[in-house]
């Protein structure tokens, strides 16, 4: 049986964001597999659409047995029974659970692309997965999250979110 490390980015910048970061993480653990390990919470200023709260964002490490489309099937699955409701690309979001990697596999199709093509740009991705996986190599890059980091050129404020 394939086994797959899948890292993925939670954000949620409506409602209690904590409390849904907390139940996209549990209910990952149990749809997709085990959170091997997570990024503490950074609080982060939206991206994109710039006029609207700020987000809550961390990376998760799971282990799945699902290949990469039907993880994607789940996670969207989980944001639709947390409240999401696609209405702007880069809106305000209950939830939202991207995914940047899954092993070193280098994926393009029309719903899915993998690594997750803009993770390299954004530092509220950037910083919680260099930290929890700083030797990580972006597949197509070739380079460490931790290079992609210090290359990064947003300039978004990215601080650990404290309760």
């Amino acid at each position: 049986m394939t086994t797959y490390t899948v890292f993925l980015l939670l954000g949620a910048n409506l409602g209690d964001r904590a409390a849904t970061l907390q139940q996209a993480m549990e209910q990952l653990n149990v749809d997709v597999g085990p959170v091997l390990q997570q990024s503490a919470r950074y609080e982060t200023a939206a991206w994109g659409v710039t006029d609207q709260p700020a987000f809550l964002n961390q990376v998760l490490k799971v282990l799945s047995v699902f290949p990469p489309e039907e993880i994607l099937q789940k996670t969207q699955a989980i944001e639709n029974r947390l409240g999401r409701v696609r209405r702007e690309k880069w809106g305000s979001r209950v939830i939202d659970i991207d995914l940047l990697y899954v092993n070193d596999l280098i994926l393009q199709q029309e719903t899915l692309t993998i690594p997750h093509p803009f993770l390299h740009e954004r530092r509220f991705t950037l910083v919680p997965l260099a930290e929890i996986a700083p030797d990580f190599v972006h597949p197509v890059l070739h380079k460490t999250q931790e290079q992609l980091l210090a290359e990064c050129r947003d300039t978004g404020e990215v601080r650990k979110w404290t309760p």
